[in-house]
This record gives C-alpha cells, sequence and structure tokens, in this order.
C-alpha cells in the first residue's frame, strides 16, 4: 500500500479524532482514536520515534529529499472504502518492528476489522505531529510532548482540519 495522504480531524461531535489514510489506488481507511485510547498508545508511539529517530542519525539514513507538505488539501475523490464508509473505532494497537528500521501498526476494532499501516520513522513523526496538533485542537489536555519532531515536520498548520 502506497500512502498518498493522512489527515487528522477533530470531531467536536464524538469528541474523536479521526485518522484518514489514502493511498495511492484511491483507497481510503478511517480509523477513529478517542481521547483514551490516545493517551495509553502515546508513551508506545513515542518511546518509538524517539528511539528510531537516533537509530536514524546515528546511521545517517534521513533521505533529505522527502519534505512533508501540509499545504495540500486532503483529497477525497473517487475514493473506495476497503473497510467501509464508518470509519473503524481503534481499541487495540500492535507495533510490530521490523528488521529494516520500518514497523506495521496494526490498528483493531475489538475482534472486528483491523487495519494495518507500514511506517518508516520520517512518517511516524509527522503522524505524531498531527496527533499531538489534534488533541490540542480537541482541547483533551495531554501531555504529548516526549515525541522529537523535526522542524520539518512543524510547520504553521490549520488546526481545522490537519492533513
Amino acid at each position: 500500500m502506497q500512502i498518498r495522504q493522512l489527515q487528522v480531524a477533530c470531531d467536536q461531535v464524538q469528541d474523536r479524532l479521526l485518522l484518514r489514510i489514502s493511498t495511492q489506488d484511491d483507497e481510503e481507511y478511517r480509523i477513529w482514536l478517542t481521547r483514551r485510547f490516545l493517551r495509553e498508545v502515546w508513551p508506545h508511539l513515542s518511546r518509538l520515534a524517539g528511539k528510531q529517530a537516533v537509530a536514524t542519525q546515528i546511521v545517517g539514513e534521513t533521505p533529505a529529499d522527502e519534505a512533508v507538505n501540509f499545504d495540500q488539501a486532503f483529497s477525497d475523490e473517487n475514493a473506495t472504502y476497503p473497510l467501509g464508509s464508518t470509519p473503524l473505532l481503534s481499541s487495540e494497537l500492535k507495533v510490530d518492528t521490523l528488521s529494516d528500521g520500518t514497523f506495521n501498526l496494526i490498528f483493531r476494532e475489538g475482534r472486528e476489522r483491523s487495519f494495518q499501516l507500514a511506517m518508516n520513522i520520517e512518517l511516524l513523526q509527522t503522524l505524531c505531529a498531527m496527533l499531538r496538533a489534534g488533541a490540542e485542537h480537541a482541547q483533551w489536555n495531554l501531555a504529548l510532548d516526549d515525541a522529537p519532531v523535526p522542524a520539518s515536520v512543524t510547520p504553521a498548520i490549520d488546526i481545522s482540519r490537519l492533513h
């Protein structure tokens, strides 16, 4: 699966964050993240992002040509929804670290649906920045400041829709 865009949007009515992932094949995956879920998984994501960032800096494998662009609006034209249009309500997260330094995040909805997201360190740091901004916009008062995020990932962001 080749990721084209990520978006984290705050839904004030549901009091949840909606993580949207679109692929190059025009597929869109939607995942609800609750305050409680984010509070529980954040230390793990933060530790993983920090550990991987240090390892990447030591080895010197940070690709300079992979710039993060927050200017383009999230596109859902002609999207198909392999998990259905109703977002998966994530209650579990499993992280598999692979030997090449990448890893898989597997979001699960109880014993129902699941979604696997393959990530490298840059994508994880971007996701962490988006989750942090989404939680701030939702006014969840969570301490989500442990993950190191490079300056290129913290641009001026329209916090009503993070993409």
